[in-house]
């Protein structure tokens, strides 16, 4: 695949149509949204990568293009690595942003640890290739929300390499994307793709 083509990113989340868009722009590439025709498996995997493929696979098998899809989260030390795979679920099936946060934030002590998780998945089934990259962003748990960018629980996140103690959700788009976990998956594709694209 050469540089410069486009993926199509099997998700209806804005918010991840448009970090992907930015951090696959700089190499040349865009993202395409997923039609509302193409039907996505429920999220019933024990992992992230377990969740990501079936998504990845779904939108390529009724596309035939190379697609990508990504499950991501948070993982609280004092809550044994809990919500993990159910960040999004956290407060329940149909939990808002606000109320996983609110439960997060009453669930685990300001300071202490979290781990955001991204596992990214291509697919291309013209050439057979299933791929999947892995992106980490360690930090620590604020004791309130601060910041009104990003999402999910970005306003209570303080990584770990941001020296200044802003929060993910504080963060301009740019410094975001240098070291939050979906920007470093992205950047393992980009270096695989440049590889393989004949």
């Amino acid at each position: 695949m050469p540089r410069g083509a486009s993926l199509l990113l099997s998700s209806r989340n804005q918010h991840k149509l448009r970090e992907f868009g930015r951090l696959l722009a700089p190499e040349g590439w865009t993202v395409d949204p997923l039609s509302d025709d193409v039907a996505l498996p429920p999220e019933v995997g024990d992992t992230f990568e377990g969740n990501a493929l079936p998504k990845a696979r779904a939108a390529a098998a009724a596309t035939g293009r190379a697609a990508i899809a990504d499950d991501s989260g948070i993982e609280a030390a004092a809550l044994h690595g809990r919500p993990g795979v159910r960040s999004a679920r956290f407060a329940g099936e149909n939990a808002t942003d606000e109320q996983n946060l609110e439960l997060l934030l009453s669930s685990a002590p300001a300071g202490s640890g979290l781990r955001y998780v991204c596992a990214l998945v291509y697919v291309d089934p013209a050439r057979g290739l299933e791929r999947v990259f892995h992106g980490y962003c360690a930090g620590t748990l604020a004791a309130r929300p601060r910041g009104e960018r990003g999402f999910g629980y970005d306003p209570a996140f303080v990584p770990d390499d941001e020296p200044s103690g802003r929060t993910m959700a504080e963060l301009s788009d740019a410094e975001k994307d240098r070291i939050s976990h979906r920007g470093a998956a992205v950047r393992a594709l980009l270096a695989w793709l440049g590889e393989n694209s004949g």
